[in-house]
């Protein structure tokens, strides 16, 4: 991405680009983000149509043998203070959300996908949906899309002792952001615990009311690669924060209030783009986690220029002992880890088990419920501006969806649960729109 001067006029396309360039962690090059011109073109646009004729979206219903239950859960960081927040003597709050398998009653309640609040302003021209899939605001009524979880439903002990997998949304994307993968994830007896990043979401709602927006732009974006790198550095090091801390806090809430039910010996982590960087990174600096998967994450500290390997993280570095899947998008080149600097600097340095594989056709938006929720807004007339295959590639979306949920599964049974289904060995003819890297 070019430097531009300082203009208050442009500061909020800049901020778009900037969150779509960091919520590909760090791929930031002018070749893979629109001008500021243009995305500010495509998400200021609205619709005047009432909210109940907006188009509505539908998650895929979970494949695995259990149902599914959700509790939220407020947890607050009593060791840090706000990091996003200067001045501020509040300590750091997140939002989470386990989802389980799980034995629902009659009178059970599933729950919407985002809450009222925090799905009004992920559609907003400030939200999420604009500023990383480039839809309209106000052009598609995000309240109305229901998950397949109950709330507080009790668990379903006879899925045994649960191996917990934490899982990282993108930057700008809530924790809600991948419920059709997390979901079918707990399905198949797992607990499932999905992070807010708060401030850095475009929007976090809290059991208070408070709504908690992006604040990692506050004042003029950035637009020095310098100070550009500097803020992925701090982006980073604030997730692996508060990741570690979460796995802290259900370690106290495994004893008093989920009875054991959680096997906290057997803990893995996994993200999309951001989250995907912020899962290998943790792994990093935290032997508790033991095996991961980086779903088209860069994993530098590239700042307005193409990842060249100067910028390099401590996992790229390093690399890491125990397995990391990574998953790459067909489409945007970034599948093979000889085409990104930090993911080959990561293959050369790892001891541990890894594997990349390319979803064919795809884009960085596949590895998200945009994947399965685009399509069928787009029948409906609420389509991204540039189009649906800007945002989510050529490939079929059931046919994405069942691979992503397939090669998931696969690796944490693989290598939380010990077993193995050899999908994991090589091409397989279930599934050739998956590529490997030799």
């Amino acid at each position: 991405m070019t430097a531009v001067p300082h203009n208050p006029g442009r500061d909020r396309s800049r901020r778009q680009v900037l969150v779509t360039g960091l919520a590909a962690s760090a791929l930031l090059a002018a070749n893979a983000l629109p001008s500021p011109a243009t995305a500010a073109a495509g998400p200021a646009r609205r619709t005047s149509l009432p909210k109940a004729v907006l188009p509505k979206a539908v998650l895929p219903r979970p494949t695995g043998p259990f149902a599914v239950g959700t509790v939220a859960l407020h947890l607050v960081d009593r060791s840090r203070t706000e990091p996003w927040v200067p001045g501020t003597s509040a300590h750091r709050e997140l939002m989470v959300s386990l989802w389980y398998p799980a034995r629902p009653g009659g009178a059970a309640r599933v729950v919407p996908q985002m809450t009222a609040a925090a799905a009004a302003h992920f559609g907003s021209a400030e939200g999420a949906a604009a500023m990383n899939l480039r839809m309209a605001a106000g052009s598609v009524d995000w309240g109305s899309t229901l998950t397949h979880a109950y709330a507080d439903a009790p668990v379903d002990r006879r899925a045994g002792r649960l191996p917990v997998v934490l899982y990282s949304p993108g930057l700008g994307d809530p924790r809600t952001w991948n419920t059709a993968l997390v979901e079918d994830l707990a399905s198949r007896g797992y607990a499932v615990v999905t992070v807010d990043h708060t401030h850095e979401a475009t929007e976090v709602e809290f059991p208070d009311g408070r709504l908690a927006t992006m604040r990692i732009f506050d004042g003029a974006p950035p637009s020095d690669p310098e100070a550009i790198s500097a803020l992925l550095e701090k982006v980073v090091a604030v997730r692996v924060a508060d990741a570690r801390f979460v796995l802290d806090e259900l370690a106290r809430l495994n004893r008093t209030r989920f009875g054991g039910q959680l096997d906290l010996r057997r803990v893995g982590i996994f993200g999309q783009s951001a989250g995907g960087f912020t899962a290998a990174q943790t792994m990093h600096d935290d032997r508790r986690f033991l095996a991961g998967i980086n779903m088209d994450g860069e994993m530098d500290y590239v700042g307005g220029r193409e990842p060249d390997g100067t910028h390099l993280s401590g996992v790229a570095l390093d690399g890491l002992d125990r397995p990391l899947l990574l998953m790459g998008t067909g489409s945007e080149g970034s599948g093979d880890y000889r085409r990104q600097p930090s993911w080959a600097a990561f293959w050369a340095n790892t001891r541990g088990w890894k594997a990349d594989v390319t979803l064919t056709g795809s884009r960085h938006a596949s590895y998200t419920d945009a994947q399965v929720l685009l399509p069928r807004l787009a029948r409906q007339g609420a389509a991204p501006d540039g189009g649906l295959a800007a945002a989510v590639g050529t490939v079929r979306p059931g046919r994405a969806l069942a691979a992503n949920r397939a090669y998931v599964a696969s690796f944490f049974d693989r290598w939380l649960r010990g077993r193995d289904d050899q999908l994991l060995d090589g091409p397989s003819e279930r599934f050739p729109e998956m590529v490997f890297a030799q």
